[in-house]
């Protein structure tokens, strides 16, 4: 096989792990925004708060019992904060809630900083998923193919609960038409912490698989927001398809372009998103939603 075409295939899987990532926190963003009309401005100091737990429960806990135990306390704190503070949000002005969540990202990682320090963290691969994978000319890191399939389950179970529950039609009727859902006597108010608490650990989730691959420092919630939200807006607000997509796409170009031209590593992410916004304002297969009223 040419040496040329092997570097490709590798960028294509790299892009395609990427895109997963990218996944992970995009779903949370869509569809805490989807069912809540908030835009959460801190799930990517979520997504950090993660990384950070990995790197200090795997000390105490192991690494295996750590990995399980980091996403579901960022999906408690998740589920804390939506009770205490988003759910006043729901019927204000959308202005308040991108203000506050702006404001309690910096919260979030100001408290890291002074509790972890500024410095980035190294964080190594565990000892069990050293070594590579080998087809002919073709190699590929274990633990990128292991975390591969850990962001491939966490996406099918989140659809399973969403499409295959009756939790997951509570949620579908309160996006499609929450007056109807009181009206039957449900309230929204669990479902959608339940619904924070399921975003905001696959942001978590996300977290706790990049922190050996990327570091760990206190703003890296930023850096990955903003390709989350591209994701999104690509994908459409509201569908769980279409955030798919938009991901696997972006992260595929992203992945070519840092091979044929890596200072447009970044670029192209805006510009894909320009095209789609002028072919489609709506997103590649964005569907009409209504705020919880």
């Amino acid at each position: 096989m040419p040496t040329e075409l092997i570097f490709i295939i590798q960028q294509v899987a790299n892009g395609l792990l990427l895109g997963f990532y990218y996944l992970l926190i995009a779903l949370g963003l869509s569809i805490i925004f989807s069912l809540g009309g908030i835009v959460n401005l801190a799930h990517g100091a979520f997504y950090a708060i993660g990384a950070y737990l990995i790197v200090f429960l795997s000390d105490s806990l192991g690494y295996g019992l750590a990995f399980v135990v980091s996403p579901v306390v960022v999906a408690v704190l998740g589920m804390i904060v939506e009770r205490f503070f988003f759910r006043r949000f729901y019927r204000a002005d959308p202005t308040l809630s991108l203000l506050f969540t702006f404001a309690l990202s910096m919260v979030i990682e100001q408290a890291l900083r002074m509790i972890f320090g500024a410095s980035p963290l190294s964080f190594s691969i565990p000892e069990f998923a050293h070594g590579q994978v080998i087809v002919g000319d073709f190699f590929y890191p274990i633990y990128r193919i292991g975390m591969l399939f850990v962001a491939v389950a966490a996406v099918a179970g989140t659809w399973l609960l969403l499409n295959r529950t009756a939790f997951g039609k509570i949620v579908k009727a309160g996006i499609n038409d929450p007056d109807m859902v009181r009206a039957m006597g449900i309230s929204l108010n669990p479902v959608m912490t339940a619904v924070c608490g399921l975003g905001i650990g696959l942001a978590g989730l996300s977290g706790v698989l990049l922190a050996p691959i990327t570091g760990v420092q206190p703003a890296m919630g930023q850096e990955i927001l903003t390709a989350a939200f591209v994701v999104v807006v690509i994908g459409g607000l509201g569908s769980f398809w279409g955030v798919v997509v938009a991901a696997m796409l972006v992260g595929i170009i992203r992945g070519l372009t840092s091979y044929f031209y890596p200072p447009a590593s970044e670029a192209s992410l805006y510009l894909l998103m320009l095209l789609i916004l002028v072919l489609r304002p709506r997103g590649l297969l964005g569907e009409k939603f209504e705020r919880l009223e």
